[in-house]
């Protein structure tokens, strides 16, 4: 009798280090990032309770994520208890969008340790992906229980930024800039909320130091680019945008606006090539850009292609009276006989006899007869 309990005992221990070994196995695997060979391992362990969360992580590595809920499942209602394998399952379910049930699993864990500031936050991710208005609560709830979360700190921060008020938002970006001063999502929304406030020395600041921190994208640029201009710092408002449009060549606006800062700067070549480029891309009325480009070339008194682009302005728009003027006093530049110059500015006169422009017609008539007369008496 004693010899058959003897070895029963060897048997059953031999069997327990035999699945102990095989755990051991499989944890190796797992740690090893061969995620596959390790749940073959876990699966041929015995109490299969024991090791459901670690298959469910096995699978959350590969990506299957719905083997993964099943064994996250079964490890919940084995051990009922245990908060960490609840919230990874709470996780999980929220990045598949089954958004009620982590809801709900994030309040079972609220009920074993509701001081948990991560139970709150991650709630109110699911909350907020839902499009669920009270969420902000959650996000607050865990700002309150920890004042460095700086996850929840954003999303905060963010909130008020987008309901403008700017106050609220900076008092939390400043916050969370206490304990972390690279974070660089709370940085951007510093600089968005000087942006949005017109603040554009401020704001260039704080884009400037998301740069400084490795940070690059093409929003970051253009809004840097537009606070350079706005300072009327042109050469670096180029410089800016320039790498703007490395994320996006084909942005005909983009290269409008670099056409814009070059005409600025007196670079006229190199606002007409920018220019030229914008309209090559452009697919809608072009009037304001082609008459932009007629100003760019009379500056380098082209004045021949000047009139055939303005004439282009006005045919994507017959009602602008400025281009109607501007090929006119092309013309007054171009054209060396008075007689013809007199003929255009007395026949806008004629045509449009209220408009804006014919005071200066009217000026530009009598200096053409003055000069008319003088010469006629040299």
């Amino acid at each position: 009798m004693r010899q058959s309990l003897f070895l029963l005992f060897i048997a059953v221990f031999l069997n327990a280090e035999g699945q102990s070994s095989l755990v051991n196995q499989a944890d190796s695997l797992y740690i090893n990032g061969n995620y596959s060979k390790a749940i073959e391992s876990y699966k041929a362990v015995e109490n299969q309770t024991e090791v459901d969360a670690k298959i469910a992580r096995a699978y959350v590595a590969i990506g299957n994520y719905d083997e993964a809920l099943k064994h996250y499942k079964l490890s919940v209602d084995a051990n009922p208890k245990e908060a960490l394998i609840r919230y990874e399952y709470a996780k999980l379910l929220s990045k598949t969008k089954k958004f009620e049930a982590s809801i709900e699993a994030f309040n079972a864990l609220m009920n074993i340790d509701y001081r948990n500031p991560n139970y709150h936050y991650e709630m109110g991710l699911a909350m907020e992906r839902m499009n669920d208005s009270t969420a902000i609560n959650r996000f607050r709830s865990a700002y309150d229980l920890d004042p460095t979360h700086q996850k929840a700190i954003y999303k905060i921060a963010k909130h008020y930024l987008q309901k403008r008020s700017h106050t609220l938002a900076e008092k939390y970006i400043d916050k969370g800039l206490e304990s972390y001063q690279n974070n660089v999502e709370l940085i951007s929304l510093k600089a968005q909320s000087f942006y949005l406030q017109d603040y554009y020395t401020k704001a260039r600041d704080w884009f400037q130091k998301l740069i400084d921190l490795g940070e690059s994208s093409e929003f970051i640029h253009e809004k840097l680019s537009l606070c350079h201009a706005q300072n009327s710092d042109y050469e670096l408002a180029i410089e800016q945008r320039k790498l703007a449009l490395k994320y996006n060549p084909i942005n005909a606006n983009a290269l409008f606006v670099i056409g814009t800062y070059y005409e600025r700067l007196q670079n006229y070549s190199e606002a007409e090539k920018y220019i030229r480029q914008a309209l090559v891309l452009k697919d809608q009325p072009l009037d304001y850009e082609y008459q932009k480009l007629g100003v760019v070339l009379n500056w380098q008194n082209k004045h021949k292609e000047a009139i055939e682009v303005l004439e282009i302005s006005l045919q994507e728009n017959p009602e602008n009276m400025q281009t109607v003027f501007f090929i006119i006093t092309t013309k007054d530049k171009y054209y060396g006989d008075i007689d013809t110059k007199i003929k255009l500015y007395e026949e806008f006169q004629k045509k449009y006899p209220k408009s804006f422009y014919s005071s200066f017609a009217s000026r530009r008539i009598s200096e053409l007869k003055e000069e008319k007369f003088l010469k006629a008496n040299d």
